[in-house]
């Protein structure tokens, strides 16, 4: 059995707490959904909930470590450590009862990922990862798929919807992209999609405009699973960019070549 360290035992508890305040409110989603301003507004308070509950559960253990959150809860803390959170990712699948949300913790050490957890309530599927010590689900080791083609590639996306985004560049990376994979997935909770690279559910990911706390767990999951991640036009911080490819070793080039064709982006050296 994996032994988890100090950190990572704050961080499952905290996301454990929100999830089960969280699993109590999906349960009247379904009784919300006659009225037209009743789910939004109850989805809203969920997720500020879970956030004020992840918030007082981490500076009670960690007190001198900053929060970046995204309901902006956000503390300066020590300057070397802070935790990054998105307390309800998948909130739209939330709002319309499907289960597939996630808690989502990253701890960043003086700027770099070395801790990350995503709970998924519903399954009660634990995943973690810290830097150097692998991945996990559970108590279970993961590792990326070893499939080297696209051919045979399932790939997760994100696609972006009303009022955010820039629609035509997605457009233009799925068309590049669908004829070459078996298939395509866009399931709405990016922190999940990371997870499922790392579990070798899926083959690769990408998503362009990802802010933070979408993010920050997932990368260190797949890294530590033994996936590449970058940006998708090549550098290495999609934390700042936003745009993100995420994929085991084999596919993150090729992958990565037809994505930059996509949007007109030159070639460059893989940053993983």
């Amino acid at each position: 059995m994996a032994l988890r360290s100090a950190n990572v035992n704050v961080m499952e508890r905290a996301a454990r707490k929100a999830a089960r305040a969280l699993l109590r409110d999906f349960g009247e989603v379904e009784q919300l959904q006659v009225s037209k301003k009743g789910p939004a507004d109850f989805v809203s308070t969920a997720d500020i909930k879970a956030e004020r509950t992840i918030r007082d559960e981490l500076l009670k253990a960690r007190p001198t470590y900053g929060l970046v959150m995204e309901e902006g809860s956000n503390v300066a803390g020590d300057g070397v450590h802070r935790f990054i959170v998105d307390p309800l990712d998948g909130t739209t699948n939330f709002l319309h009862g499907i289960p597939h949300f996630a808690v989502s913790i990253g701890l960043e050490a003086a700027g770099e990922l070395v801790a990350g957890v995503v709970l998924e309530p519903t399954r009660d599927e634990f995943y973690w990862a810290e830097k150097g010590q692998g991945a996990y689900l559970n108590d279970r080791r993961l590792r990326v798929s070893a499939r080297a083609t696209l051919v045979e590639a399932l790939i997760g996306t994100g696609i972006p919807f009303a009022g955010y985004g820039d629609h035509a560049q997605f457009l233009k990376s799925f068309a590049c992209v669908m004829p070459e994979v078996a298939g395509i997935r866009r399931a709405g909770t990016a922190s999940l999609d990371f997870a499922y690279v790392a579990a070798g559910r899926l083959d690769g990911f990408w998503e362009f405009g990802l802010k933070p706390w979408d993010m920050a767990a997932g990368i260190l999951l797949v890294r530590e699973a033994g996936g590449y991640v970058s940006e998708i036009e090549g550098g290495r911080n999609p934390l700042e960019s936003g745009n993100v490819l995420a994929s085991n070793d084999k596919l993150h080039k090729p992958l990565g070549d037809l994505l930059r064709h996509a949007i007109g982006a030159a070639p460059q050296r893989q940053a993983l």
